[in-house]
């Protein structure tokens, strides 16, 4: 038989909320990396509370989903960096998949870049979707500033993808810019928690730029 659970054992509460708690935040994450990490600490928490009380079916449960998720996040991780992870596809200006994107993804949008506006009959623009597989991971706009210079417009990351490196394949690996004979990128002005620092870029004034020459 399994251990009684006495009513004094207020530190077993606790732990057994704190599982429970952690497991439906884990649930509410749109970020599919955040949400394996947060399911497996839910899980093995539920794993030592439900050993503590002889629940063996609940520990043997938990146990497959720990090792799930180990699968899952290992997965993810060897994909962080791989080149073939994403694909960049250039869509027209007026394209109406690029509109609907940027039409439901707009809040989250100016969460991050403030007061953006997409001028698609400007001259010089141009629009890539970022994909990984049949999922938009982002959208980039780039305006062609003249003299070799890609002035970016938008950077955006769906929220889902937000744990991997799009921006580094953008930016690095996918020959977007160089293939298109720019010598120089610029990033948008006013960006919310920029990450090119971590991409080597240079910081100039309110942007950053990358020197492709």
């Amino acid at each position: 038989m399994g251990a009684q659970y006495a009513p004094g054992m207020g530190w077993l509460d606790v732990l057994g909320w704190a599982g429970s708690a952690l497991l439906i935040i884990s649930l509410m994450q749109a970020r599919v990396l955040r949400f394996r990490l947060l399911n497996l600490v839910a899980c093995m928490v539920l794993v030592v509370f439900n050993g503590l009380l002889g629940i063996w079916p609940m520990v043997a449960m938990n146990l497959a989903l720990c090792g799930i998720n180990v699968w899952f996040i290992g997965k993810f991780l060897s994909q962080r960096h791989s080149e073939v992870a994403f694909e960049v596809l250039e869509v027209g200006a007026l394209d109406e998949y690029l509109r609907h994107t940027l039409r439901v993804h707009s809040e989250d949008i100016q969460r991050f870049q403030p007061g953006f506006a997409w001028k698609p009959t400007a001259p010089g623009q141009a629009a890539f979707l970022v994909q990984r597989g049949d999922e938009t991971a982002g959208v980039v706009l780039v305006r062609d500033a003249g003299d070799g210079v890609a002035q970016v417009e938008l950077d955006y990351v769906t929220p889902r993808f937000r744990d991997f490196s799009p921006g580094e394949f953008v930016y690095r690996r996918s020959g977007l810019f160089r293939d298109r004979g720019f010598r120089k990128v610029v990033t948008p002005a006013g960006m919310v928690a920029p990450y090119y620092d971590r991409l080597g870029m240079r910081r100039d004034g309110p942007s950053y730029v990358l020197d492709l020459s």
